[in-house]
């Protein structure tokens, strides 16, 4: 906990209390206890929720037969020693809301049980030797986000079909951040589509990213996937909107707090798997035994609102494939 902004986690672990009540009190010997390893994402009550839903569908239900310690980070090299106090605590399982988390808890043991819930390729990160037989002590859920980057540059390019350049916001700190650069540098030459890639792991290092992409004069602008740029979404829509680019989202949160367009999984899905995964290895299931497993559906959300603010009209083509549409 001594590794996220004071200020900031506290009123993360505040907003978090209504969904999770009994977190870290009142814990009985006997009861197990569950790690929660997250950067400020993690904690959003809908996601919170969707990991106790599935862990109560195994008959596990907090303050009754099961307990939480919760560690939360927004610097990812501090994830290894939060990792390191939820096994020296001895907890049951751990559940990681990222791959970086994730790569983190792994790395601190080999015996407790990890689940993981994240954007990414996990066995290209060498977290798992395969999906199907994950083998070791880990497993989870991911949305394979190296494959989202190609069809959100697609998406982009319908939107801003005369864009010269367009810049990708990344978080070079992630674990997955190489990989999903690399993919979609590969597809934007495929196409012939200039790039540049924009790297920002801190508050200040956004804004200036923001700035260089204007003097670039970028015509559009994708932000990978990143807990970091999740908790800071309302930096980042503002930002798009002040310098008047257009933005595509890995998740619908941005786009319901004004945002362009965002194409995506809804992590509240794979946190409710990753409740089920958890649930199933505390009554005796192995990690390796259990597939790593991927969202079967995807949905594109468009902010009308938005759009007509950036005077940009959204083709009929990719309205008529939209899930949702934000007036």
């Amino acid at each position: 906990m001594s590794s996220m902004r004071r200020r900031e986690f506290i009123a993360l672990a505040s907003g978090a209390a209504a969904a999770w009540p009994l977190a870290a009190r009142a814990q009985q010997a006997a009861m197990p206890v569950i790690g929660y390893l997250t950067n400020g994402a993690g904690l959003k009550a809908n996601n919170v929720a969707a990991f106790r839903k599935g862990l109560s569908e195994m008959g596990f239900v907090e303050g009754r037969n099961v307990s939480f310690d919760i560690r939360g980070t927004e610097q990812y090299d501090q994830f290894p020693a939060l990792a390191l106090e939820l096994v020296n605590r001895r907890v049951a399982a751990i559940f990681a809301f990222s791959l970086t988390a994730a790569a983190a808890a792994k790395a601190a043991t080999a015996t407790i049980p990890i689940v993981f819930s994240g954007a990414g390729d996990p066995v290209r990160v060498d977290l798992v030797t395969s999906l199907n037989r994950p083998g070791g002590n880990i497993t989870g859920m991911t949305s394979l986000g190296v494959e989202l980057g190609p069809k959100r540059l697609e998406l982009m390019r319908e939107l801003v079909p005369r864009a010269g350049v367009i810049g990708v916001l990344t978080n070079p700190t992630g674990i997955t951040s190489l990989g999903n650069m690399t993919d979609l540098q590969a597809a934007a030459r495929s196409v012939g589509q200039e790039v540049i890639i924009l790297n920002a792991s801190t508050v200040d290092e956004i804004d200036a990213a923001f700035a260089t992409a204007a003097g670039r004069r970028s015509g559009g602008l994708l932000i990978d996937v990143s807990g970091f740029f999740i908790n800071r979404r309302d930096q980042i829509v503002a930002l798009a909107a002040r310098h008047a680019i257009p933005a595509n989202y890995s998740i619908r949160d941005f786009v319901e707090v004004g945002g362009l367009i965002s194409y995506g999984h809804d992590l509240s899905e794979s946190n409710h798997q990753a409740g089920v995964y958890v649930g199933r290895i505390l009554k005796g299931e192995k990690p390796a035994d259990l597939p790593v497993l991927q969202p079967t559906k995807f949905e594109l959300v468009i902010n009308l609102k938005t759009a007509r603010a950036l005077r940009l009209e959204i083709p009929a083509k990719l309205l008529a494939l939209t899930d949702e549409v934000i007036e």
